[in-house]
């Protein structure tokens, strides 16, 4: 709890920037998708290509009541069986003994493995594309930006295999990946940039912390760094993920702010943020390019989905 309490002290002191000029879009100033734009017919028929043995993995961890999530997050699941009790039928006679389950869920939709909208983060109360959050955050719903506005994602997934850059099982809580250490990954695993890609950090954290120390998972994390956010908004990819809960380093590095990665990557520049991903088995195979699709719940005016999206090659 003492860590929770200094991490939610660090964000409040670090969010507030009232000096910095809003720029709109590089897609219009009414544009409602950012990155998304960058998906093309070519695009996608090159990473098509990427699939040669027929493979296919679920990049989203399981979700289950109880997990440990951004406080004050959490999952709750019920199954129920409405109207059948002692043997009663809701809705008519079915003409045979019919039973069946229902379940009733709670919880935050940035729980587990999730994509960040575009209205998730801003600053100084403004978000993506320069718009003030009392123009379209509503308890009810967001009526820009909300999750149903995006497109199915898909392109061509990039994992940078940071555990094998420095040559250990899983980084460390609040060790930073920067941008010479994005550099000499994608040129030990001979990538080249692309327009759209789908770029995906795998630390290990996720598959050595989420189940044998989830308070730990939780508190801290290794990510990217202010300045490596920038680096990779430079690149144009689509959408930037990790194995971690965050994607930047927490407790971050000196002179750095606190989940700042998410205001570069989604408010300045519309770039999507894909958290908790599950990559131990690419980095065990040794994928690094992969066929990346992503076709989220569309559920109106939400500002977070759990996902679960796959990768073939």
């Amino acid at each position: 709890m003492k860590k929770f309490l200094i991490l939610i002290s660090i964000l409040s002191s670090s969010f507030f920037n009232f000096g910095n000029e809003c720029v709109t879009s590089k897609w219009g100033p009414n544009d409602q998708i950012g990155s998304a734009n960058l998906i093309s017919n070519q695009n996608t028929l090159e990473a098509l290509k990427l699939v040669k043995q027929g493979k296919s993995h679920g990049l989203g961890v399981v979700i289950e009541p109880g997990m440990p999530a951004f406080p004050p997050r959490y999952t709750q699941l019920q199954v129920v069986q409405p109207d059948q009790h002692f043997g009663r039928v809701a809705i008519g006679d079915y003409g045979w003994d019919m039973s069946a389950n229902d379940d009733v869920l709670q919880m935050w939709l940035g729980t587990g493995s999730q994509i960040d909208s575009l209205g998730h983060l801003g600053e100084s109360q403004e978000f993506y594309n320069c718009t003030p959050g009392k123009e379209f955050a509503f308890i009810n719903g967001m009526t820009k930006f909300g999750i149903e506005k995006i497109p199915p994602l898909v392109g061509r997934g990039v994992l940078l295999d940071m555990t094998s850059l420095k040559n250990v099982k899983f980084m460390k809580g609040g060790e930073p990946i920067t941008v010479d250490d994005i550099k000499r990954a994608a040129k030990k695993q001979n990538i080249k940039f692309k327009d759209g890609d789908i770029i995906i950090f795998h630390t290990g954290w996720t598959d050595a912390k989420l189940k044998q120390n989830p308070q730990e998972w939780v508190s801290t994390e290794p990510g990217i760094t202010n300045d490596a956010a920038r680096y990779l908004a430079s690149l144009n990819p689509m959408a930037v993920g990790s194995d971690t809960w965050g994607v930047g380093a927490v407790p971050p590095i000196e002179g750095d702010k606190v989940f700042y990665d998410h205001v570069t990557l989604i408010k300045e520049n519309g770039i999507y943020i894909l958290e908790t991903m599950n990559t131990g088995r690419l980095a065990s195979e040794g994928v690094s390019e992969f066929l990346f699709v992503l076709g989220q719940a569309k559920l109106k005016g939400a500002v977070q989905m759990i996902i679960n999206p796959v990768a073939l090659w």
